[in-house]
């Protein structure tokens, strides 16, 4: 059944933090803006060896995790005859396993979950290895990667050396290459093996926080991104190599991580503070005809928030959302897949870890309730009716999600690849250094 693509559907994926679809947004502009760059600073040999690093980088990041993980289910997990859909983090309460346990109708979903309380400890050690083989292939894919590039550039760059020689000696003339960093000219192949370019460690600072890297696609990546990092600091072949990862990675980190929430968490205290209404729920909520009818019948959406047991225990409300598929907040916060149901079904899959959250700080299903009943109490002081104030609400998260992404865009595809070429220019560097040195190893070697 092919998913149904919509524009709350856009706005949502757009606007999900842990989501990797804006991701790739912001770096296919970040690639497309650095590769453009490298053929205006320096020539087609640097561009197309951007090009491979951008591109490839980028099929190997937004890919290599998803294809190992499910790699690793369809051999680890179906030799162990363990189903890959059971979240080892339904250990965290026990109380609450037993409850999906005693909850759940189909026999073999109910023996997976009887697996995972008898065999705990396997269970974890299992999907930390799923996460650890995942996580390190994409990166030796990664390094394999570069090394394919370095190889490729530097053949491509001697054989164009060569041309040039070939011409130049028939008026017995060579031209030698001009070289911008003098003192930092050096062997290509020892520059790269004797660059002292300070590595990064520190790895052992995310194993105390291992868990959310796990289960979180976006911060998973930055397990990922790191390491690309490193790697690209480490061994870059030269010192404009250097200075421009250095540039890039530092606005990577910014652009692609830091900054997409404290900019998403400014718009939505804007929007309240100029209008009174509250975007900080899903696009597919705010967008939804569900969310309007509620409005207009405001029964639903009152007994909701009566009857929901807002206070109660963790197990308390994890009950409630399997026992009562029709409340309103329960199907909202499945429309927000802060609940996920079984395949073409409204059923709650067990397997799956529900985030029962906090009210105050508005997150998990806790947090639905609290922006619904938010939005309410905003529509009901509004005077407005529900189609001026929803339609308000459905314009300023749209324009939120566009604002957001689109500064993210414009800072990695335009200002930076801007930063980058100028600091070529200014510092005298506009040639590509790595034909540059390997045209001066020729020539010491000739």
């Amino acid at each position: 059944m092919i998913p149904v693509i919509n524009a709350s559907k856009i706005y949502s994926t757009l606007g999900n933090p842990s989501s990797l679809v804006p991701l790739a947004v912001k770096d296919i502009a970040n690639s497309v803006g650095l590769t453009t760059g490298s053929y205006i600073t320096g020539d087609k040999l640097e561009g197309k060896d951007r090009f491979l690093d951008e591109f490839g980088t980028q099929a190997i990041w937004l890919f290599g995790l998803p294809v190992f993980k499910k790699a690793t289910d369809l051999t680890l997990y179906k030799a162990l005859k363990i189903d890959p859909k059971v979240d080892v983090r339904l250990l965290e309460n026990p109380d609450i396993l037993n409850k999906a346990i005693e909850l759940t109708e189909d026999a073999k979903i109910k023996k997976s979950l009887k697996n995972l309380k008898s065999n705990p400890k396997f269970s974890k050690n299992l999907a930390l290895s799923k996460f650890g083989i995942a996580t390190v292939l994409t990166i030796i894919s990664y390094a394999m990667l570069t090394k394919y590039r370095h190889n490729q550039t530097k053949e491509a760059a001697k054989k164009e050396i060569l041309q040039e020689r070939a011409k130049s000696a028939k008026t017995n003339r060579f031209n030698n290459t001009k070289t911008s960093f003098g003192d930092f000219i050096k062997n290509a192949e020892s520059n790269s093996s004797k660059n002292s370019t300070p590595t990064f460690t520190g790895m052992h600072d995310i194993v105390g926080k291992l868990k959310g890297f796990m289960f979180d696609p976006v911060q998973n990546l930055m397990i990922v991104d790191g390491s690309i990092t490193t790697q690209r600091l480490s061994e870059s072949r030269n010192k404009q190599e250097f200075i421009g990862y250095t540039i890039k990675e530092g606005a990577t980190w910014a652009f692609m991580y830091f900054a997409t929430k404290p900019i998403q968490k400014f718009l939505e205290k804007q929007a309240v503070q100029k209008h009174n209404k509250s975007i900080d729920l899903d696009a597919r909520v705010i967008e939804s005809e569900a969310l309007k009818n509620a409005f207009i019948n405001e029964k639903t959406i009152k007994d909701s928030l009566e009857n929901f047991p807002i206070k109660g225990s963790d197990v308390e409300i994890y009950e409630y959302l399997h026992k009562n598929p029709e409340d309103f907040i329960v199907q909202m916060a499945k429309k927000s897949d802060e609940i996920s149901t079984l395949k073409n079904s409204n059923i709650i899959d067990t397997r799956s870890f529900i985030d029962i959250g906090s009210f105050e700080k508005k997150t998990g299903v806790k947090g639905i309730y609290a922006k619904i009943e938010t939005l309410y109490n905003q529509y009901k002081s509004s005077g407005q009716t529900v189609d001026e104030f929803l339609g308000k609400v459905k314009s300023l998260k749209r324009v939120s999600v566009l604002k957001n992404l689109g500064s993210c865009v414009a800072a990695l595809g335009v200002a930076v690849p801007a930063i980058m070429i100028a600091v070529r220019y200014l510092s005298g560097d506009k040639d590509f250094q790595v034909k540059e040195d390997l045209a001066k190893e020729i020539e010491l070697n000739a």
